[in-house]
């Protein structure tokens, strides 16, 4: 399994891939803008994809949807500091399949990856 880390925030994506257990994937890559996501995702689609919402370039809902465009069976995270439940509701709207607050735990983060993983 392949998974996309996409934040633009190194010391978050740091986080996520030192908080998840790297057993379970076969290949993890980072991206720090949603034009990145979809440059990478294109290239290589990953299965499972972390995504923020508030990056330069390209915001997190608009990659959500063209992530889901070129794979539609993707499992997307959205993992965010925006505590708007609008956002979530949008966020979910588009395509993507659970919501982490930042900042999080481990055990959060592992629980939010495993119910989308579930699904």
């Amino acid at each position: 399994m392949k998974l996309l880390i996409v934040d633009d925030s190194m010391i978050i994506r740091r986080m996520i891939e030192r908080n998840l257990d790297s057993s379970k994937f076969s290949e993890i890559e980072t991206a720090s803008n949603g034009s990145m996501a979809v440059e990478k995702f294109t290239a290589s689609p990953a299965d499972v994809v972390t995504m923020d919402i508030t990056m330069p370039e390209m915001d997190g809902l608009a990659c959500i949807e063209k992530l889901i465009a070129i794979k539609e069976d993707v499992r997307i995270l959205v993992v965010s500091a925006l505590a708007d439940k609008s956002t979530a509701v949008e966020a979910v709207k588009r395509g993507a399949e659970g919501f982490l607050l930042k900042p999080f735990t481990q055990e959060s983060l592992e629980e939010a990856f495993n119910e989308v993983l579930e699904d």
